[in-house]
């Protein structure tokens, strides 16, 4: 994630301080050193609501101000719910007030009277941290966006997937991890005598006639989270008439890798007359 120099002289940068004479300097300081977008107020009490509007990349800020300090503008600033970032570097000759302000929130300090090389210098610094932050900031937002997208077009998907399944097969079904029956779709009662109550979860009640080498070998392939195509698999009904299915089944995991169960379609294979 890297910077142009271009990001960084284009940043919006606002001047507090209520000496006509130090807003000059900064001004044409940073005009000199390419900043383009500089604007500035010596009337302390807009600074919240201009940052609220404007949203800039950095505040520098004279600590010693009428009727609302730079300490109480830092405090303001931290109202600001659309950025927790407090982009500001504060002005001021005391020594005393570096440290106060560095906890208040400020991200650095220039003292006065002005070292021209050391203005650039923490300007500078400090916008290349503040730009990082907002990109960083964007690339999240847009990858929670993206995210979210891609999982609208997963369950689009997953049901498209059902509906067709359904109509293309006799019978519809997914399986807990513990292989009990969470859903069913079609004739499975007719077909297999199978009673599956998905909603309470309970367990299958296997009718009698399957051909258990079969079904071992099916079982075999869900214990091992395979999943299988077209098994065949059939059973004696109570009428004494053989019964062939195939089933398909594939296993299912959730986004941390997990298995969480089976789901699959099956078929009747019927004799032709």
């Amino acid at each position: 994630m890297m910077l142009k120099a271009n990001d960084i002289l284009n940043a919006t940068i606002l001047i507090v301080d209520d000496q006509e004479s130090n807003v000059t300097l900064l001004e044409m300081l940073l005009a000199e050193a390419g900043y383009t977008n500089v604007s500035s107020t010596m009337n302390s009490e807009e600074v919240c609501a201009l940052h609220r509007k404007n949203n800039y990349d950095l505040i520098l800020l004279d600590l010693q101000l009428p009727n609302m300090d730079g300490f109480e503008v830092m405090e303001g600033l931290k109202t600001n719910q659309v950025d927790h970032y407090l982009p500001v570097i504060v002005l001021t000759a005391q020594p005393g007030h570096k440290m106060r302000a560095l906890l208040a929130g400020a991200k650095d300090f220039i003292s006065k009277p002005f070292d021209l090389a050391e203005v650039k210098t923490r300007i500078r610094n400090v916008l290349e941290v503040r730009l990082l932050y907002k990109k960083l900031a964007n690339y999240n937002k847009s990858l929670e966006q993206i995210v979210a997208e891609r999982t609208a077009e997963l369950r689009e998907s997953e049901a498209r997937f059902r509906s067709l399944t359904e109509l293309a097969a006799d019978w519809y079904w997914e399986q807990d991890e513990a292989g009990k029956f969470t859903k069913v779709s079609g004739p499975v009662l007719e077909m297999l005598g199978i009673k599956v109550d998905s909603l309470a979860g309970t367990s299958v009640a296997q009718p009698d006639g399957w051909n258990e080498e079969q079904r071992a070998v099916l079982q075999a392939k869900i214990a091992a989270r395979q999943p299988f195509l077209d098994f065949s698999f059939s059973r004696i009904n109570q009428d004494g008439v053989q019964q062939t299915f195939r089933v398909s089944g594939q296993p299912m995991f959730n986004e941390f890798s997990c298995f969480i169960g089976y789901r699959g379609i099956g078929v009747e294979v019927l004799e032709k007359p």
